[in-house]
């Protein structure tokens, strides 16, 4: 796993967090679980945005010794996490190392993104187009990992559909391990290889993501069914 994503990490407190895994290089990781889980705070803590304990270690290099702003990834927040100051272009361009405006406007169409949309800031853009423009700017910085947490949340169904796509063209752009948190695995299982169900701050069950769905006796499985 030199080239992917090992995760060692336990955290106290009232977010609490135990959680042990891996991805591989091109690999998606769903991090899946009821609200409370601690599926947000541990995509916090691999990111550097909360204080944890352990091993993070991501294409060789350990994180742990690494401040936020220099970990090397695209970081998609619940709701987008957009500059509200800023405009569709300049908050895909504030992530690049070296401003780069083609490179950015290839990004922004490659999510279907083009034309007055980028002059608008996020207040003037359908949460869908929020998403999109928080997409494009988590590959500006060509990331070494990908994080996203809940992208598909507070869209209309069409949409939500939509950017499942989207996140998948994604997946196909980049080579860096990805996870992505869901309340819906049925409806990332295109996306993601593995699944990892998380309960009370801990993961309890991983494995194939489809493998997971399918068995009447897992844990996940009968989470889903309720």
């Amino acid at each position: 796993m030199a080239e992917g994503l090992e995760v060692a990490l336990s955290r106290a407190g009232p977010l609490a967090v135990d959680a042990a895994f891996s991805v591989a290089p091109g690999e998606t990781l769903a991090l899946v679980g009821p609200s409370g889980a601690g599926k947000s705070s541990l995509l916090k803590a691999i990111a550097g945005l909360v204080p944890a304990r352990g091993l993070v270690r991501v294409a060789g290099q350990d994180w742990q010794s690494l401040p936020a702003w220099r970990r090397r990834m695209g970081l998609v927040a619940q709701g987008g996490g957009l500059f509200p100051h800023l405009d569709a272009l300049a908050n895909v361009m504030i992530a690049q190392g070296t401003p780069d405006r083609a490179a950015a406007l290839a990004l922004l169409a490659a999510m279907q993104l083009e034309g007055a949309v980028l002059a608008r800031r996020p207040a003037q853009l359908s949460g869908g187009e929020q998403m999109r423009v928080a997409l494009a700017r988590a590959l500006a910085r060509r990331p070494d990992l990908l994080l996203l947490d809940e992208p598909f949340a507070a869209v209309d169904p069409p949409v939500r559909r939509a950017l499942v796509r989207l996140v998948a063209d994604v997946r196909r752009r980049s080579a860096a391990p990805m996870i992505i948190v869901t309340h819906d695995l049925a409806e990332a299982a295109g996306i993601a290889e593995r699944a990892a169900f998380m309960v009370e701050g801990r993961i309890v069950e991983q494995g194939p993501a489809a493998a997971l769905l399918a068995d009447a006796g897992s844990q996940l499985g009968r989470w889903l069914r309720g």
